[in-house]
C-alpha cells in the first residue's frame, strides 16, 4: 500500500470573501434607512467585506465623494463576523460588535439610529 506524506499541512481557504455572500450583503443593505438614495458599494476585502458609498450628508466629504461604510471580517476560529465602523476622524476602524450571523449585522447596519456607519 503506498502512502503519502506531507511535509507541510495544507494551507486552509479562506471562506471569504466570495461572490454568493458579497451579492448577499448588497441586496441586505438596500433595505438601509440612511443614504437612501445613493448606491454603496461593496468589494472584498481578506477575509470579508467592505461598504463604501458617496456621501450625501456632506458631513464627512464636502464634496460628495466615496466614503468608508462599513468592515465586515469573518473570523474562522470561532466562526463570528466583526462588524468595524469607521472613525473618518482618524482615519482608522473601529470594532463595533460581534455576531454569528451575517443578518444580524445587515440588521444593524439597516438600522443605524445613531448614524454609526451611515454618516
Amino acid at each position: 500500500m503506498n502512502s503519502a506524506t506531507l511535509k507541510f499541512p495544507p494551507t486552509p481557504v479562506s471562506a471569504h470573501p466570495n461572490e454568493l455572500d458579497r451579492r448577499r450583503i448588497a441586496r441586505g443593505i438596500k433595505a438601509r434607512r440612511r443614504y437612501r438614495y445613493v448606491e454603496p458599494s461593496v468589494v472584498d476585502v481578506d477575509g470579508g467585506y467592505r461598504i463604501s458609498s458617496p456621501c450625501c450628508s456632506r458631513n464627512i466629504d464636502a464634496a460628495g465623494g466615496i466614503i468608508d461604510v462599513a468592515l465586515l471580517l469573518f473570523e474562522p476560529e470561532n466562526a463570528t463576523w466583526r462588524l468595524f465602523w469607521k472613525n473618518h476622524k482618524t482615519g482608522a476602524w473601529e470594532l463595533h460588535s460581534v455576531h454569528v450571523r451575517l443578518s444580524s449585522i445587515l440588521d444593524q447596519l439597516n438600522l443605524d439610529d445613531e448614524r454609526t456607519f451611515w454618516q
